[in-house]
């Protein structure tokens, strides 16, 4: 398998204020996004995932957010199976996000 790309929280605040048009996809629970979600980010559960690859895009890059890295991860490795090769990750997710 391929590693998967990685992204820090500051070279994702770098691109977000530069205008880029990103998608983002928040895999964390009801609960955890209750708390802040990072702008234009759309909440899709980890666990629904499976049930919802109609909902995210192969053809473009998708960046994966959780609370720490460790599910979007997951998340990532789990599409790039499905044939999604252009996943990435928030590396340390929402923990860095927010330091």
């Amino acid at each position: 398998m391929n590693d998967i790309p990685q992204i820090t929280a500051q070279e994702l605040r770098q691109r977000l204020m530069t205008g880029e048009d990103l998608i983002l996809i928040d895999v964390r629970e009801d609960e955890e996004v209750a708390f802040g979600m990072i702008p234009g980010a759309q909440h899709i559960p980890m666990g629904e995932i499976p049930y919802r690859t109609d909902d995210i895009t192969a053809e473009a890059e998708v960046i994966f957010i959780c609370r720490s890295g460790a599910r979007s991860q997951r998340v990532c490795e789990y599409l790039q199976q499905q044939g999604y090769n252009k996943t990435v990750n928030l590396s340390g997710g929402m923990i860095e996000w927010n330091t």
